[in-house]
């Protein structure tokens, strides 16, 4: 199925603190507060590629749109929209492919190299070399006190931790894409550490607000793990689903007990953070089939490790003979997974059972890109969709299960009308 984009925006994201939504068009920009919903802000000036702000103030990083005229996609504004000023303008070697912000740090991504400058005086404070990495998969802390970039290692990393360094790995054109992550400190500007988030390489990154923790996922798409920050400590791992799916964004919310990941299977899957998992298994988890221990592969290689305890759960509804021969086999999978389970390699219990989602929904469009974010006053996962609607869903905190859509707008059409 072919994206289903809204032809007038080049553009959307939300602002760190998902309170507002900054979208790029072919005439200019516009600023959108999320609740309640309605536009604050629009300038006509030319096509925008990125438009982010910074927080909730006055103050914007602007790159013009590729193909389009009298725009150039490596040039980068700062301006101040309450004074309607310029405060600076850069220009890079190539195409700017994302503006990352927080209250000290500007990160420009470039495909071969991150800049990082000084926000307070736009002062160069570092230039990272990177692997070629196309979709500036990278992540900045919005926390000013906690502030780490998350990029992809451009090379395979023989240990899953570092000792800190002011350099990072040399890149190489030739290299192969790895599920590596690098974490840099821009207060420090040291390397911290190397983390091996996953055998395949990455497609989505995200550091939760307070600048604790940091979310993976593979272009596999089926696992998302949680680790801490700096430290690299694994904390959780989900499992999103069954079937390979490009991961389109990852959002925690503001005290970072909740992740929310959207996919191109147009689901958003919400996973609760609460208490210490570690290996990734939950005491609500079913237990592990036996035939797990036989599949020594990553379980980011989409095949799920309890699907055989759910087969038999679901087959065995019909009832009948063989219901009954399966029931008796899965009580063997049980005392076989409880007796021998303390003696297994710890790696090879990880793998098992990552805990599923705590709630989903389900886009309204099929065939869109998007964008999550949740918010933080309301128990509400928000989405910004490519077709050029936002939607917002509240969340069941105590049961989970699906959400449900509470409003729905056109982000484009200053003349639209929202439904709730």
């Amino acid at each position: 199925m072919a994206e289903r984009t809204n032809p007038n925006m080049l553009f959307a994201n939300f602002n760190q603190d998902y309170s507002c939504i900054s979208v790029g068009t072919r005439k200019g920009y516009n600023i959108t507060n999320c609740d309640p919903f309605g536009r604050v802000y629009t300038m006509d000036d030319g096509a925008r590629g990125i438009v982010e702000m910074l927080f909730c103030t006055s103050l914007l990083a602007l790159v013009g749109a590729a193909d389009q005229p009298q725009s150039s996609p490596r040039k980068l504004q700062i301006v101040n929209t309450k004074r309607q000023s310029m405060i600076c303008e850069l220009l890079f070697p190539s195409s700017i492919l994302a503006v990352k912000l927080n209250r000290k740090t500007l990160v420009i991504v470039l495909e071969t190299e991150i800049y990082i400058y000084d926000i307070s005086n736009m002062r160069l404070l570092h230039v990272i070399e990177t692997a070629p990495n196309p979709e500036a998969i990278c992540a900045l802390s919005p926390s000013a006190e906690n502030s780490y970039l998350a990029y992809p290692s451009p090379v395979p990393s023989p240990l899953s931790t570092a000792s800190p360094s002011s350099a990072s790995p040399a890149p190489s054109s030739s290299s192969p894409a790895t599920g590596d992550v690098l974490l840099f400190s821009t207060t420090t500007l040291t390397l911290t550490n190397i983390i091996r988030a996953h055998k395949s390489p990455l497609s989505a990154l995200a550091i939760s607000p307070s600048g604790t923790l940091l979310a993976t996922a593979s272009d596999k798409g089926t696992i998302i793990r949680v680790w801490s920050v700096p430290g690299a400590e694994r904390l959780w791992q989900f499992r999103r689903g069954t079937r390979e799916a490009k991961i389109y964004s990852m959002a925690f919310n503001t005290v970072g007990s909740l992740l929310a990941v959207s996919s191109a299977h147009d689901t958003v899957h919400i996973f609760k953070l609460g208490g210490r998992q570690n290996s990734g298994n939950s005491k609500k988890d079913r237990p592990p089939s036996p035939l797990g221990s036989l599949d020594s592969r990553d379980p980011d290689d989409g095949r799920a490790a309890g699907d055989y305890d759910t087969f038999v759960d679901e087959r065995r509804k019909s009832g009948g003979v063989s219901s009954s021969i399966r029931r008796r086999s899965l009580h063997l999978t049980k005392s076989f997974s409880t007796s021998v389970g303390g003696y297994l390699p710890q790696t090879l219990t990880e793998m098992w059972e990552p805990t599923r989602d705590f709630a989903y929904l389900r886009l309204p469009t099929g065939g869109v890109r998007s964008v999550v974010g949740l918010s933080s006053t309301l128990p509400q996962v928000m989405v910004i969709c490519s077709d050029g609607y936002f939607y917002a869903y509240s969340i069941d905190l105590e049961g989970g299960g699906e959400c449900v859509l509470m409003k729905q707008y056109s982000l484009v059409d200053s003349d639209s009308n929202g439904t709730e």
